[in-house]
């Protein structure tokens, strides 16, 4: 079992690194480690900045990457509460990878915009 962790078995449909993956590559995860890439952040500053988040699907997001260990969470004990997140240093390597593939995206857009008007072939 520790070698399988170790090495990874993504085509797996038992394999741990499936779940990781999926609050990483989620529409909101993504965004969410983008979005704290170098910075500390309140969840309504979070949510203003990542237009189209509910309130609910921020905080399961965040609940997830912080359970993987890729987001801190330090909460203040004053009134009204005061909570902020930031990236751990395995979040910020997380946030480096997404970052590069949405500068990828972003870059290939004009070509990708070309595929959806392309008659298609069968």
């Amino acid at each position: 079992m520790a070698d399988k962790l170790q090495r990874g078995d993504l085509m797996s449909e038992a394999c741990p690194s499936r779940t990781v993956l999926k609050h990483i590559t989620s529409r909101w995860g993504v965004l969410v480690l983008i979005a704290l890439e170098g910075k500390t952040r309140r969840f309504s500053e979070l949510r203003r900045l990542i237009n189209g988040v509910s309130e609910r699907m921020l905080a399961q997001t965040l609940q997830w990457l912080e359970s993987d260990g890729l987001v801190k969470r330090v909460a203040y004990d004053v009134v009204p509460p005061h909570v902020e997140y930031s990236l751990t240093p395995l979040g910020q390597e997380g946030a480096a990878k997404v970052r590069d593939l949405a500068d990828w995206i972003e870059a290939s857009l004009p070509s990708i915009a070309q595929q959806w008007n392309a008659p298609s072939v069968n």
